[in-house]
């Protein structure tokens, strides 16, 4: 295919939109990186962004059906993820009791963002070639163990925000693959009973204190609740159009917690007022929407499954992440797709953006 040609059929509103999240994100590290007077995470973060959107291309320009015709590529590289989050446990420095990331140099590297985009071309592999008997309970079984194994995993990290973006995106899977609705809330329903006898015997201390600062937000509010207190500070004092760029007190001053990472929502609604985080709001709806019609006119299984598994990744991380910063959900560290300092999570995105322009562009 001429490049020209494979360009002109690239959705562009996608691309538009991604890019001006990442420059909205640079801008927020950047103001970020002033007030700690370090400025290394920015410049990684341009490393990193440069290498996705290139990525992005490079994999858009490949056809999406070598993913759905070797079944072998799928499960290695499933394979691949699982070790890569064992390996966590004896080769990952440990970092505020969590062992999430490799360390080579300067550079860390999360391997669930790799895993996630695995699953979901799994998912999709798995239900496409089924979906005439989905309803069967061994079929869901066993796409439920493809989750289990990485949701076991992470829960031992521990990381319970990725757990819960994994148990999502198999029920949204699920749904859509056309499972009986009396089997999908029995699995609900299951489901809540495994939450409940979780929390009084496999939750730890800490744990649980984040959820009680949630349903509390006055308990301990100089000890869990400290970063939803000055999250809510950070927003509120934005107002409408923000305390102006690098201007910001929370901020600047070094208040707001994670401010380059689980924060960078509130960083920029203190910043650039409501107004900027509309603008963050309207990008991720073009965005999400653009995919959801390259969904709704994919003629096979295949790539239907598979934008419909990426929007979910994308729109639980964004919903996790401003429910964390208005705090109406617990801080369970999710970054902000695109927006968030991390390498890790913005080249994947990038990968599955690449995926999702294949199957428009092919």
């Amino acid at each position: 295919m001429a490049i020209p040609l494979h360009l002109k059929r690239l959705d562009w509103p996608i691309i538009s939109c991604s890019a001006l999240l990442i420059a909205i994100g640079l801008l927020a590290l950047y103001s970020s990186s002033y007030g700690q007077a370090d400025f290394l995470n920015f410049k990684k973060q341009i490393v990193f962004a440069l290498a996705g959107i290139a990525l992005m291309f490079l994999v858009s320009s490949m056809d999406w059906r070598i993913l759905r015709n070797q079944p072998y590529l799928i499960t290695i590289l499933y394979i691949i993820g699982c070790l890569s989050l064992a390996g966590l446990f004896f080769f990952a420095p440990e970092v505020r009791a969590v062992k999430g990331w490799y360390r080579i140099g300067p550079i860390s590297i999360d391997p669930v963002e790799f895993t996630k985009i695995v699953l979901v071309l799994l998912l999709a592999k798995y239900f496409s070639a089924r979906h005439v008997e989905v309803y069967r309970i061994r079929h869901i079984l066993y796409s439920g163990l493809y989750i289990l194994l990485p949701s076991i995993l992470l829960f031992f990290q521990p990381n319970m925000g990725q757990v819960l973006i994994l148990v999502a995106l198999w029920l949204a899977v699920l749904l859509v693959s056309g499972i009986r609705m009396k089997t999908f809330f029995l699995i609900i329903l299951i489901m809540l009973l495994l939450l409940a006898l979780g929390w009084s015997v496999i939750l730890k201390d800490y744990q649980k204190e984040r959820i009680a600062s949630f349903i509390l937000p006055q308990f301990e509010p100089l000890g869990t609740g400290w970063s939803r207190t000055q999250a809510k500070i950070a927003i509120g004092s934005g107002g409408l159009l923000g305390q102006g760029f690098m201007q910001g007190s929370q901020t600047q001053y070094g208040f707001l917690p994670e401010d380059q990472t689980d924060f960078i929502f509130s960083s920029i609604a203190e910043e650039l007022g409501l107004l900027g985080v509309s603008v963050v709001f309207v990008l991720f709806l073009i965005m999400i929407w653009r995919i959801v019609k390259i969904s709704i006119k994919s003629q096979t299984n295949f790539p239907r499954l598979f934008t419909v598994g990426f929007v979910i990744l994308l729109f639980s991380q964004i919903f996790i992440h401003i429910g964390m910063n208005l705090g109406i959900l617990p801080i369970i560290g999710i970054p902000l797709p695109l927006v968030s300092y991390g390498g890790s999570n913005l080249i994947l995105t990038c990968i599955g953006l690449g995926i999702v322009q294949s199957i428009k562009s092919h």
